[in-house]
């Protein structure tokens, strides 16, 4: 069936929908006191590394945070390659929990799906990881796969961003945004810097799936009933129910490049992290986001729900700051670092799995993605429910 004009909104043919978002967690879990208990052990004698643990233990608000190995498997000197075995092993067991979740809640096969992007920062693989799940989950013989390794946590919204450009050239393909993220075992044992330690009780592990549905198909599935699930603001069904995603900006700020990422050495990914990071959202974010509302001839005053990545308390605080947002905006986003910690670039995936679960949204409210990353950098997404 085609798209009739006089049937659908002016946008409708031109926005891939969000129709669901599956997540999985690995099952061992340490408390805020565990992990904290935990590199005092590690770092046993190392003075200044011990004070800043109870600092950030006092500031970093995680609670708690699911972790690939049993926190005792962390004490054992490891090098790059057996991290990097231990991603791959726990990672494709993750992933393909996700992406079952997803399909389920979008109420699809996986022989419909037409693309996979998959986008990671804590481990590699060749064949990458979405390949290594063709077979396992019974993708057809001709999907199309896109790697991308290094955006880091801006990830999640740039997925859905590039995700959103493949639907717009498809509109009658159904794509999945996979992204599994195993932070934990970056841990640096002998480096005792700020940005370690920060990360050591900051970063989690978990991964998280997002099936959309190109214009053209989710407008299908409204029309026939079809695509099974839950029914309800973007928690159930692609079609009526989804969050259409309008448009998506990128932002890259210049000679910032040092402001986040790793440092490839011997034993692994060491973090880059600079406390200059809450500066730069202050500096930029609002006349970013007001600039990208604008163009679509919006404010921030039309903006219902706000879908920010869980970069940490000082990150979420300069977010509602900068762009005075109303008290409680940012709930989710609060609750989710509270309660799993910051899952890079599946964090904000897991905010927005949050929102469809507890539908709010009302048919014709916009909502905002937002993340940042490495580079540095932004990606905003303009969702319409």
């Amino acid at each position: 069936m085609s798209l009739e004009p006089s049937e659908t909104p002016f946008e409708l043919p031109f926005a891939p929908a969000i129709a669901a978002v599956g997540t999985a967690v690995p099952p061992h879990y340490a408390t805020r006191e565990e992990t904290c208990a935990g590199l005092r052990r590690l770092w046993a004698g190392k003075g200044d590394a011990l004070a800043l643990v109870e600092r950030v233990q006092r500031s970093i608000e995680v609670r708690g945070r699911h972790l690939a190995l049993p926190i005792e498997a962390y004490y054992d000197a490891s090098t790059f390659a057996e991290q990097n075995r231990r991603w791959n092993t726990c990672a494709i067991e993750l992933g393909e929990a996700a992406c079952r979740a997803a399909l389920e809640r979008a109420g699809i096969a996986a022989e419909d799906v037409d693309h996979i992007v998959f986008v990671s920062v804590t481990g590699i693989s060749a064949p990458s990881l979405d390949a290594r799940l063709v077979g396992r989950l019974g993708f057809r013989r001709d999907i199309k796969r896109t790697p991308i390794f290094g955006l880091g946590c801006v990830a999640g919204v740039a997925g859905i961003a590039r995700v959103a450009d493949i639907l717009r050239a498809y509109p009658a393909h159904t794509a999945l945004l996979l992204s599994v993220e195993l932070c934990s075992l970056t841990l640096q044992r002998d480096d005792t810097s700020a940005a370690n330690v920060i990360a050591a009780q900051l970063f989690a592990d978990g991964a998280a799936a997002v099936v959309v549905r190109g214009a053209q198909a989710a407008w299908n599935d409204a029309r026939s009933g079809a695509g099974g699930g839950r029914a309800g603001a973007g928690g159930g069904r692609a079609g009526a129910g989804a969050a259409a995603v309008l448009a998506t900006q990128a932002v890259f700020y210049p000679d910032t490049e040092r402001m986040m990422g790793w440092d490839v050495v011997d034993s692994g990914f060491r973090v880059v992290l600079s406390a200059g990071v809450p500066a730069l959202v202050r500096e930029h974010v609002r006349r970013d986001v007001d600039g990208f509302l604008a163009r679509h001839g919006l404010s921030r005053g039309d903006v219902r729900h706000w879908i920010v990545h869980t970069g940490g308390p000082k990150v979420l605080e300069a977010v509602a700051e900068t762009l005075e947002l109303p008290e409680g905006a940012l709930d989710r986003s609060w609750s989710s670092l509270r309660e799993i910690g910051n899952v890079s670039s599946a964090s904000v995936l897991f905010v927005l799995r949050d929102f469809l679960d507890e539908p709010r949204a009302r048919p014709g409210d916009y909502g905002v993605m937002m993340a940042f990353g490495p580079g540095f950098c932004s990606e905003i997404a303009l969702l319409r429910w």
